[in-house]
């Protein structure tokens, strides 16, 4: 009888223990929506996303370690923000018999912050910041509308679950976007080749649409590592204009999402990259006391060991105004769609009233950026003198009016003609642009 009542006795109690448990994981939330539930496995989102219930989007997902949030990278409609919701889940190994522990997720209201830059168009880049209770790691993120649809959505995973102190590579450049069908393939091999002998091991690119040969050179430093190409299908969403200006260039999102892109590509890179540098594609940030950008931070560093934003001034070199001596008019390139850099030695007079600027930065120290400056960072924020480094972007004047002769002479390209020739050539013959 004592027998019976003990094993009754204990199983009361290991089925109350198991009832506290359910509880108590119920329980863990930040607010009255949280829940426990357990989907399916989930469906990974594409790079760009619909959020549930909502005229948002959502990019992609990274833990914040400084935040002790997961950021979600999105792009928002400013005027018709509503409360949306995280639901961050935990997926383990398919293959588990522990379907409790197997898949797990929570909701919890999202905070949104807008990006303070959005030239005025609908759609804006912002951040979603989800905080993750201590009981769960998540693996995977989604954000609605809705606090209590979890089974439909699509996930984000979630990167950046480490902190790291040592990194693959020195130096990446985000590159922002191809687009329009772009087929400026000798400039991009040529800027590319630049950069690899200055110091850059890794570059980044958003790809909407580019020309045939574009797309030769894109497949070439993929193939060979140099490069990540992002598909980003902006237009399917969205009407993203191809400027920066409303009145000019009518739009839901300004410049086919460049202010997104740049901060995904920061996140991207957080522990991957030592230093990003944020630019164009027609842009090179060089440094002209120091030969390389590694020697140019070591030095800047030493100067201001706590900064982790550098701006660089941009100057412009006009594509329409070319060398006389036709040193660099190489038979062999006129073949290849695109602008000859190393032709384009003038650079238009310091503009005393303002200088856009590019920037090479420590991502670590990085919350949002714009185009020209640093929204949000930690530390001090660097203007680097023009003689130091500058930013040469070769493209249609800005001061069209001017001769020639009131131009400067900068030759500095053609310092690398020794190691850049043969190895802009062999780029191009692994492209398949020359025979």
């Amino acid at each position: 009888m004592k027998r019976r009542y003990f094993g009754l006795l204990a199983g009361i109690c290991t089925f109350t223990a198991f009832l506290l448990v359910r509880w108590q994981w119920g329980m863990i939330t930040l607010d009255q929506h949280r829940q426990s539930v357990q989907p399916e496995q989930p469906e990974t989102a594409d790079i760009i996303t619909h959020i549930h219930n909502s005229k948002h989007l959502m990019v992609s997902a990274f833990k914040d370690h400084r935040r002790g949030a997961i950021r979600v990278i999105s792009i928002i409609k400013r005027q018709e923000l509503q409360k949306l919701y995280c639901v961050l889940c935990v997926h383990g190994n398919a293959s588990s018999r522990d379907n409790e522990t197997l898949r797990q997720c929570v909701s919890s209201e999202a905070h949104v912050e807008l990006h303070s830059d959005h030239f005025g168009y609908p759609y804006c880049a912002s951040d979603i910041l989800c905080t993750s209770p201590s009981s769960i790691e998540a693996t995977h993120v989604s954000i609605s509308a809705n606090p209590n649809a979890v089974q439909s959505l699509k996930y984000l995973p979630i990167q950046n679950k480490e902190v790291r102190k040592s990194f693959k590579y020195n130096f990446t450049v985000c590159l922002s976007t191809v687009f329009g069908e772009n087929n400026n393939a000798l400039q991009f091999v040529q800027t590319m080749e630049v950069y690899k002998l200055i110091g850059i091991q890794r570059a980044v690119i958003h790809n909407i649409s580019c020309g045939p040969e574009v797309d030769k050179v894109l497949r070439h430093y993929s193939k060979e590592g140099t490069l990540e190409v992002v598909p980003w299908p902006i237009h399917k969403f969205l009407k993203a204009a191809p400027g920066w200006l409303p009145t000019l260039d009518p739009g839901d999102l300004h410049y086919n999402g460049q202010l997104t892109i740049l901060n995904e590509c920061i996140y991207r890179y957080m522990y991957q990259s030592r230093y990003v540098l944020l630019n164009d594609i027609d842009e090179i940030i060089m440094p002209y006391k120091h030969a390389s950008l590694g020697d140019l931070m070591d030095t800047l560093q030493k100067q201001h060991s706590d900064a982790g934003v550098f701006k660089i001034e941009t100057h412009v070199y006009p594509k329409t105004v070319f060398d006389n001596s036709g040193r660099f008019n190489l038979s062999e390139w006129r073949r290849v769609p695109g602008i000859n850099i190393l032709e384009h030695i003038y650079r238009e007079p310091n503009r005393y009233s303002f200088n856009p600027t590019k920037m090479i930065i420590d991502p670590r120290r990085v919350e949002q950026t714009s185009v020209h400056t640093m929204l949000k960072h930690f530390g001090p924020l660097i203007n680097v003198p023009y003689d130091i480094c500058r930013v040469m972007h070769i493209r249609p004047p800005e001061l069209p009016i001017l001769r020639k002769d009131q131009l400067y002479e900068d030759k500095k390209l053609w310092e690398f003609e020794k190691k850049l020739i043969p190895n802009i050539n062999h780029a191009l013959h692994e492209a398949g642009l020359l025979l």
